[in-house]
């Protein structure tokens, strides 16, 4: 009972901010590059970072894999995720000059790395990373770091994101595993024991599809270090980002994937930053 009561406070904090997120002209399609609502697409630099949460996404170049660009769903998605964290836990998130998150954009060379303990990839089936790259994000991870890999579809993607993190990560050393759904990353602030597989919105048909591509289940698997802790999170045929980045857009889509979603979301946040 606590934890239906739990899910119901958050479907109504979720959906009343929601309203308010329209009203203001929030939302929408972002995935471009350039400039969006003024902010630019630029690297963050060490000035960057003041303090609160802030949403570190990655910028990769393109690879001979099976995805999209780095920036799928950005900035929306950083924007309304953290906009979520900031009202469902007491997590400080740095503002900008519009009030809105002030989300960063992370090049794996750089040392702006080191200062995120949080760190997300999209579309990761079409990432490359070189042998710079790839060393400094094995340091990253060892060091306490966190990366979630979301929506990437097919065997191709995962085979050739997984070859990309192997150069970080051996095989041998750190084996990939399954998530169970009694992890405590289901539970960690929300219960988000039923995740559902999340399609992008413009593959959802109003009712029962949840797949992209061929009807393949998700998967939810993670990479621990010797103590057990979560260093990578790959959530696999399916797209948490469009939950986030499209809520506003169609109430049945947000009420299925975007509050479900926005839970499994925070528990990541949180579980990143106390693991």
């Amino acid at each position: 009972m606590k934890a239906r009561a739990a899910i119901i406070t958050v479907v109504l904090i979720i959906a009343l901010a929601s309203v308010a997120l329209a009203q203001r002209g929030r939302g929408g399609r972002g995935g471009g590059r350039g400039v969006y609502s003024g902010r630019p697409a630029r690297y963050a630099t060490m000035d960057d970072f003041r303090g609160g949460f802030q949403f570190c996404r990655v910028v990769f170049r393109q690879g001979n894999g099976d995805g999209a660009g780095w920036n799928v769903d950005w900035p929306r998605a950083d924007i309304n995720l953290s906009i979520r964290l900031s009202e469902l836990t007491r997590t400080p998130v740095t503002m900008d000059q519009s009030n809105e998150p002030d989300t960063l954009l992370i090049n794996l060379k750089s040392p702006e790395l080191f200062h995120c303990p949080f760190l997300m990839i999209s579309e990761p089936g079409g990432a490359y990373l070189d042998e710079e790259e790839s060393k400094n994000l094995r340091a990253y991870l060892l060091k306490g770091g966190f990366l979630w890999a979301d929506d990437y579809w097919g065997e191709y993607a995962w085979d050739y994101w997984e070859a990309m993190l192997r150069q970080s990560l051996p095989s041998a050393s750190y084996p990939i595993v399954e998530l169970s759904r009694d992890h405590q990353i289901f539970r960690q602030v929300l219960n988000a024991t039923d995740v559902p597989q999340i399609p992008g919105i413009g593959y959802w048909d109003g009712a029962n599809r949840t797949w992209e591509r061929r009807q393949e289940a998700m998967r939810i698997a993670a990479i621990n270090d010797d103590r057990g802790r979560v260093m990578v999170l790959m959530t696999y045929n399916t797209d948490f980002g469009d939950s986030y980045e499209r809520e506003t857009e169609n109430p049945l889509y947000f009420q299925k994937f975007s509050v479900p979603g926005y839970a499994f979301g925070i528990n990541t946040i949180i579980y990143s930053l106390t693991h």
